[in-house]
């Protein structure tokens, strides 16, 4: 068996879509032959947004996973670890002086992010391995984008290794690249390194279509080594029969939901079908923007809005197996049609409508419509939304069974194909 070495900064205990993608694949490369190392950060050294606990029993008592020191930035000018911004909320609470300090020092002296802190131990980790073991194979995932720096760094080391670079999500076209500020030489410097690193690794692999046409612009030719290789859901978490369905109908939405992401349609429509009599409850499950949180309070009284703090993977399965309709919302970006949250597909694996607010012409709204689980509306067309609403609210079944090209085990596959020089 072929030892395959996967470098990524999120790892259980931290959380989210970019742990998931390579836990899973780390549990079904075996059957296709390759031995995955996983190379990471030590948790005690580490800046997750999010811990989620209960997905370190995913872990193979099998599987090598390797975890050395970093320099944890974030612990530097924000002693709250706790405070640590997802993504998603770079780019919220930019009024106050002091915020706008913090993203400028972000964006201009750690480039292309903080995480960076962790990459000469990672390097160090990672020429011993592939010293000492021969590995030929090496992937690296991001965000955060710096984990890519290290791919730089080994294919100058070892030109011969066969180097996959795994761009979950945009890089100098991320929707909130704007809040960090960036000086002209900043972004200069930024930009080099994103080219770099789609010049000099031998694959590409992004979550989605027009993920990859953002990419595929910025060279020529480059459109011929990128493979999409999306997201997924793993059946293995959804066994068991599925809670009962709420009395009341419930619209639960499982994730990060901060300021970019547009309720106004969305607010407009369920507060018109309360009017109308509907019964209809809301439920918010993870980190919610102040001002979002602030928005919701003005429905009506007859709405139920409930906020639940983060849960752990299993329990947020749940959660979206136990609502009426599930929501979905794209951030408001020029790049939106390119966004395919990771939770999409767990959301199709539920079996609940989906509710999508976003690009209709999008790559989730493609998904969502093609396989028949939901509707993609746009962000104002609070007609619509209620229409769909309504439309499910009339009818308790569920939706289709979630296309089997999204399968973790069949992503794995996918993924060992492209491990090959010929392909």
């Amino acid at each position: 068996m072929r030892k395959l070495l996967i470098i990524t900064y999120y790892w259980p205990p931290g959380s989210g879509a970019g742990v998931q993608r390579w836990l899973k694949f780390a549990k079904y490369l075996p059957a296709e032959g390759w031995e995955p190392v996983i190379l990471t950060v030590d948790e005690a050294f580490a800046a997750y947004p999010a811990i989620d606990n209960s997905l370190q029993h995913e872990i193979s008592d099998n599987l090598r996973v390797i975890r050395t020191k970093a320099t944890d930035w974030f612990r530097i000018y924000r002693k709250d670890k706790s405070k640590i911004p997802s993504a998603g909320f770079a780019s919220d609470g930019g009024k106050s002086i002091a915020g706008k300090i913090a993203r400028f020092i972000r964006g201009n002296f750690f480039i292309p992010d903080p995480r960076r802190g962790w990459n000469r131990y990672a390097l160090k980790a990672a020429t011993e391995l592939i010293l000492t073991e021969g590995i030929n194979h090496v992937i690296t995932t991001s965000p955060p984008h710096s984990t890519q720096l290290i791919g730089l760094r080994l294919r100058k080391r070892f030109p011969a290794i066969r180097w996959i670079a795994d761009l979950r999500d945009p890089w100098t076209d991320i929707y909130y690249y704007s809040g960090f500020c960036h000086t002209p030489l900043a972004r200069m410097i930024d930009k080099t390194y994103e080219i770099n690193v789609l010049r000099k690794a031998d694959r590409i692999i992004t979550v989605g279509k027009s993920l990859k046409e953002t990419f595929s612009k910025k060279l020529p030719g480059l459109d011929e080594k990128i493979t999409v290789i999306t997201n997924g859901y793993d059946m293995a978490d959804f066994e068991g029969d599925a809670p009962a369905l709420p009395e009341t109908f419930t619209i639960s939405y499982i994730g990060t939901l901060s300021e970019s992401y547009p309720l106004g349609g969305f607010i407009t429509a369920v507060s018109s079908l309360a009017r109308e009599g509907l019964e209809i409850s809301l439920r918010f499950t993870g980190m919610v923007a102040a001002e979002q949180k602030r928005r919701l309070a003005g429905l009506p009284d007859e709405i139920r809005v409930e906020f639940i703090p983060y849960v752990d993977h299993g329990k947020a399965i749940a959660t979206m197996r136990s609502a009426s309709m599930l929501l979905l919302v794209i951030p408001d970006h020029y790049s939106n049609r390119s966004i395919i949250t990771g939770k999409l597909f767990e959301y199709l694996a539920s079996g609940r409508p989906v509710l999508c607010l976003g690009p209709d012409d999008g790559d989730a709204a493609e998904i969502l419509e093609s396989s028949g689980h939901g509707k993609c509306a746009g962000y104002n067309d609070a007609g619509e939304i209620a229409d769909f609403i309504m439309k499910n609210y009339e009818s308790s079944s569920s939706s289709a069974k979630p296309p089997v090209l999204y399968d973790r085990y069949v992503l794995t596959g996918k993924l060992a194909d492209i491990l090959e020089p010929d392909n």
